[in-house]
């Protein structure tokens, strides 16, 4: 009896202990968690981390997908600079790009197969409806990175003259042309974010031992913009036979101007042709009501009473 009360006793006690040390492991683990609540910005803040966690994790899922889908194909460098273009620099967006062109179609036929049988459809219309929806899903990023990069094209187009008037300020105010760069991203982010950042990595180039004429070439097929393939020519040849900066970005500045006047005025030449459609669809019918109803309500009424 005595050596039961002595285990037992000594069994108590041991729990205790492990229970009171776990009670403060356990403190310390929140204490700790609180503390970097604190320093994070809160719960909100660890809410972030965890989202950005599972989108990582996300990711390393697609990229190694996409890997197994790219290492077959031969044009992966034009699908590199498509995307680049459109604002992925990311080293990992082929993979993901294609990630996602595959499991999008996936799923849509996926989604076609278990939904069409509902609708009682025949075996033709679920095989053209499953074909239909496997090329919308595959297509779909293609169209989704086009509209991107079209926008981005098209922000930077408008972009330009501002920028080369800036570039012509900064370069006659006495800046070397690296300056100018650095100087003229830091202000035109008001205009476009775009072009600021297509700078910025302009100037992070040329500070990594980049030379200048490969940087100005690498900003010209980041943008594939027609124009600034244009203006990176005339800064490579103007720093290549050793002419005023100055006087050539002026002229071209003036040239750019031209051409964004020449499109303005080409845009509003052609409203007068994009009006007929609306006009013929919705505007003509409406006054033809308007204008003629009374008229065949009074003759309708005239044939009927005779």
């Amino acid at each position: 009896m005595l050596l039961a009360i002595a285990l037992l006793t000594g069994v108590a006690v041991v729990s205790l202990t492990m229970l009171l040390l776990q009670s403060n492991a356990n403190n310390a683990t929140m204490a700790q968690l609180n503390d970097l609540a604190t320093i994070g910005g809160g719960e909100d803040t660890i809410a972030r981390r965890r989202r950005q966690q599972r989108l990582d994790r996300m990711k390393s899922v697609l990229q190694a997908f996409g890997e197994r889908v790219e290492s077959g194909r031969k044009d992966s460098s034009e699908v590199r600079q498509f995307l680049l273009q459109a604002g992925y620099v990311d080293p990992n967006s082929v993979s993901i790009y294609w990630a996602a062109r595959v499991i999008l179609a996936m799923s849509f036929v996926a989604g076609a197969l278990f939904v069409l049988p509902m609708f009682n459809v025949t075996f033709a219309q679920m095989l053209i409806g499953v074909v239909w929806l496997g090329g919308m899903g595959w297509v779909g990023p293609v169209f989704y990175v086009r509209s991107r990069l079209k926008a981005r094209q098209k922000e930077l187009q408008k972009a330009m003259p501002d920028m080369l008037d800036m570039l012509v300020v900064c370069v006659e105010a006495g800046l070397g042309l690296n300056q100018a760069f650095v100087r003229v991203a830091d202000e035109i982010d008001h205009v476009s974010l775009v072009m600021s950042e297509q700078l910025a990595l302009v100037n992070l180039e040329m500070r990594a031992g980049t030379p200048r004429d490969e940087a100005l070439k690498n900003l010209a097929e980041r943008t594939g913009l027609t124009d600034m393939k244009s203006l990176v020519g005339m800064l490579v040849q103007t720093d290549r036979f050793g002419t005023s900066v100055a006087d050539a970005l002026r002229v071209h500045s003036e040239t750019m101007r031209t051409k964004r006047r020449q499109r303005a005025e080409e845009a509003a030449a052609k409203t007068t042709i994009k009006l007929v459609f609306p006009l013929v669809l919705f505007v003509f019918p409406a006054m033809f009501v308007v204008v003629l109803g009374p008229s065949v309500i009074a003759i309708y009424r005239m044939f009927t009473h005779l």
